[in-house]
């Protein structure tokens, strides 16, 4: 696996933040729940990403060596008014320009705290981007708009990087619904059926008693799901319907089930 350079991050994060801008601005009800996370309304999910940019700025400008309180993130409470969206989409901008900002200014190897363990401001540029990119389709389903692609480079990091999270949580956080993804001898395939051949958008992850296992490349498994590469990542994220238009699943469906139900924080 190779990551993204950092300039390539935030690039992409500013890309996504205009994306999201565009849909707090495009009219649609700020007040809808969004399908994907259904405890939400749009301009939750806003808030919350917005939230999450200046936290994780605030956590790289200052290099800290410890979680910090969303308490003490300036900007981090948002417009005082609700339902305005001039008002949600300045500040969600503002908040992309805060953490580009400092991840630029960092570099990818300035020691910053991190929940995962991986204390850089390059964990930070890659996972705001994907919060983006998963986010960003959550918007887009709430506000009733059509999906639109993820940049292949972009969209089969945020598959590796779900995979890494998902056996992160499996090993270091006991108690959660991902430590039920055992099954032994068992596989998932994810092929995505547009990407570019140099890119190996492809995925054999095996479930064993230990925790999940995962690697690039064309192999046969126990399930197989293909597709676009930005369905099939939505999809594994529990975005999109296993029968959404474009997308196949081959073999045993109930695999892939347990996987939407299980890869979980919670």
């Amino acid at each position: 696996m190779t990551l993204l350079a950092h300039e390539r991050y935030c690039d992409e994060i500013v890309h996504q933040v205009g994306r999201l801008g565009a849909v707090v601005t495009s009219g649609a009800d700020l007040s809808a729940t969004v399908p994907t996370c259904p405890d939400w309304t749009l301009e939750e999910l806003v808030r919350h990403v917005g939230r999450a940019l200046r936290w994780t700025g605030l956590i790289v400008g200052t290099r800290a060596e410890e979680e910090v309180p969303m308490d003490r993130v300036p900007g981090s409470e948002g417009p005082a008014a609700t339902g305005d969206a001039a008002a949600l989409g300045a500040w969600l901008a503002e908040s992309g320009e805060v953490v580009v900002g400092v991840l630029r200014e960092a570099g990818p190897d300035a020691r910053a705290w991190s929940w995962a363990g991986v204390d850089t401001a390059g964990f930070w540029a890659r996972r705001m981007t994907h919060e983006l990119v998963v986010h960003g389709a959550d918007a887009v389903l709430a506000a009733g708009l059509p999906l639109q692609p993820v940049a292949p480079d972009v969209a089969a990091d945020a598959v590796d990087e779900w995979l890494d999270i998902v056996r992160f949580v499996q090993r270091v956080l006991p108690g959660t619904a991902a430590k039920e993804l055992r099954s032994p001898g068992s596989s998932i395939h994810l092929h995505a059926t547009d990407a570019p051949a140099e890119l190996n958008a492809e995925w054999l992850v095996e479930l064993p008693d230990d925790g999940i296992t995962w690697r690039r490349g064309h192999e046969k498994a126990t399930v197989a799901l293909r597709g676009p590469l930005t369905d099939v990542l939505l999809s594994f994220y529990g975005r999109l319907p296993l029968d959404a238009p474009g997308l196949e699943v081959l073999g045993d469906r109930k695999l892939l089930e347990l996987w939407l139900e299980k890869a979980t924080f919670g």
